[in-house]
């Protein structure tokens, strides 16, 4: 009986070790700011999240040469958009006109820009059990 039951722990153990971490990079690009001045600011979201408050994930990065290049790490299989901005005067807000209109650059995973606000289906993507690489475009 202890034999048994050391054999069947000894297998658990051995398919424990095996089991696979199932979270994924994401790697976001964007190479078309159209300043150096200020940073982009860049949130993971769900359908839940989108458009509605602060995202699973955030990140930040500084402008060279109109390029910046953020990773989204440990990120769990499931569907997600990221929505991204160029805060240019770094108040740590997207700045409107009066008439509801950006003053700042924006955009959204998919590049999916449509007018009005943007869309979490439109803008939606599949993390599955590999790392992605986006290219957003303002």
């Amino acid at each position: 009986m202890k034999n048994l039951f050391l054999t069947f722990a000894l297998v658990l153990t051995t398919l424990f070790s095996f089991a696979q971490d199932k979270s994924s990079t994401i790697t976001v690009t964007i190479d078309n700011v159209t300043s150096d001045k200020g940073t982009v600011k860049l949130s993971l979201h769900t359908a839940d999240t989108f458009m509605k408050g602060k995202g699973l994930m955030t990140a930040e990065s500084e402008i060279k040469d109109g390029k910046i290049t953020v990773t989204f790490e440990n990120v769990e299989s499931g569907d997600y958009a990221i929505i991204a901005f160029h805060d240019a005067n770094s108040n740590d807000k997207m700045d409107f006109r009066d008439n509801g209109m950006p003053l700042e650059s924006y955009g959204v995973s998919n590049n999916s820009m449509s007018f009005g606000p943007p869309n979490y289906d439109d803008a939606k993507f599949t993390v599955a059990d590999k790392d992605l690489e986006l290219n957003i475009r303002f």
